[in-house]
């Protein structure tokens, strides 16, 4: 029984590293793009949906009417989803710049107001280029420029950009800036691999033809989030090798990590729902492969106090996945400037195989609160 279970450890642990190395050569195969200065002439609109973001919304909104791009070219709709503190107001007060505001009206109960507030700002808008951030975020000058300069001139339908945290305070949230550029890095290294399957909401760009030729979000509209990376696996279907990801500093969104254990989970077990509806079940298997792997750590650790081989087991695992994890994190720190945050590897690893294995078993099974509301 011992040498079965251990055959099976070891074939996960195999499995898991080979992934590993498929995510640092997709990494590797991204290249910095030329963003040399063009007239650009690609009209867009930045596209947020919000819902009480009083206390920062402004400074996204300041952000983006700093843009060193055209203001001819740029449109800003901003959608308030039925919020209960000042965001409306605040976002009103910027009405004589352009920004627009549109207010959801009360109807039908949903379960992703989101994905209908995004809707609604797209048929609302002129652009050729939807460009998607979120209320929270802060991004640099040339966000939009540099977007656009690829868009012309690689030609893509839908660009994935960069998003990291900042400004943290505690060593919590600098583990969830280190555990997100993991993250981040899998949905690059997938494009980078030409096999579009992830990204993230924060920092999204595409065609406003291509997203009513695949339907929008119909078919995924059921689901709370998936404004991302379910939009994108659709327009995979339609377009594969046409998405993008934008290996640029310039093009980075920042936004900032949980201060709570509470919102951690709620918003991991938010992305983890999505995953029923991911229309490449390799990915899905994917993943299933690699929440076993961790259940396999777990198990390996807890049967270490019956036997010692258990605990060598688990260290020759745990071993190898620093190791791996480590080669795969470094050139995505180095790309984001936060190389410091690598020393916390050693910190995250175990914790990160508590917390995969958690999220994974109640990410598709509970209902869970966001903005709020109970959803599922």
């Amino acid at each position: 029984m011992i040498a079965t279970h251990s055959i099976i450890s070891l074939l996960l642990t195999g499995y898991y590293l080979v992934v590993l190395l498929y995510l640092i050569r997709g990494w590797a195969n991204l290249r910095r793009p030329d963003t040399q200065p063009l007239q650009l002439t690609t009209k867009i609109t930045v596209l947020i949906a919000a819902r009480n973001e009083e206390a920062g919304i402004h400074l996204t909104i300041e952000d983006i009417l700093a843009q060193d791009y055209p203001k001819h070219l740029t449109e800003i709709i901003i959608v308030d989803d039925h919020s209960t503190d000042r965001t409306a107001e605040i976002i009103r007060n910027y009405s004589s710049q352009g920004v627009r505001l549109h207010q959801m009206r009360a109807g039908e109960a949903l379960n992703s107001y989101k994905k209908k507030a995004i809707a609604e700002a797209i048929s609302l808008s002129t652009g050729e280029l939807m460009v998607a951030t979120d209320a929270d975020c802060r991004m640099g000058p040339k966000w939009l420029s540099t977007v656009v300069s690829h868009y012309e001139t690689a030609n893509p339908v839908m660009i994935s950009s960069p998003v990291t945290y900042f400004e943290e305070k505690t060593l919590f949230e600098r583990l969830q800036t280190l555990e997100f550029a993991y993250l981040v890095g899998i949905g690059a290294s997938f494009i980078g691999n030409k096999r579009a399957s992830t990204c993230n909401g924060a920092n999204f760009a595409y065609r406003k033809d291509v997203f009513y030729e695949v339907g929008g979000f119909k078919g995924i509209d059921e689901l709370a989030s998936g404004d991302d990376e379910l939009l994108l696996q659709k327009v995979a279907v339609k377009y594969p090798g046409r998405i993008v990801f934008l290996k640029h500093r310039d093009a980075i969104v920042y936004t900032h990590a949980k201060h709570t254990l509470q919102e951690f989970l709620q918003q991991r077990r938010r992305w983890a729902s999505k995953s029923t509806k991911y229309k490449d079940k390799r990915v899905v298997a994917l993943a299933v492969l690699i929440w076993l792997f961790n259940l396999s750590l777990l198990v390996n650790a807890l049967l270490s106090f019956y036997d010692i081989w258990f605990f060598k087991l688990f260290m020759v695992q745990f071993v190898l996945k620093y190791v791996f994890e480590a080669m795969f994190l470094l050139p995505i720190t180095l790309f984001l400037k936060r190389t410091k945050l690598m020393a916390l590897l050693i910190l995250l690893s175990p914790i990160h195989v508590l917390y995969f294995v958690y999220v994974g078993m109640l990410g598709n099974t509970s209902k869970y609160s966001w903005k709020g509301r109970t959803v599922k």
